[in-house]
């Protein structure tokens, strides 16, 4: 599985909590790239509920990953 945050961020707006299947439909049906929906097929628990894009990428950014304080600039 190989995941880059452009493939990632594809999933960004999935109905999340989601299983494995609904991953795969929404992005079939998102026009993810075709990268994405491979990497999803590789997941091994099919039965498992994702509750967010961490469950599947850990290292995934959060948004406080991109914080930082404006007033040192």
């Amino acid at each position: 599985m190989y995941w880059t945050l452009e493939l990632a961020s594809k999933l960004e707006d999935a109905p999340w909590p989601a299983t494995k299947d609904e991953l795969i439909d929404y992005a079939q049906r998102s026009g993810a790239p075709l990268e994405v929906i491979e990497n999803l097929q590789e997941i091994e628990e099919d039965t498992e509920i994702f509750e967010s894009i961490e469950d599947i990428w850990p290292d995934y950014p959060s948004k406080e990953d991109f914080f930082f304080n404006e007033d040192e600039y």
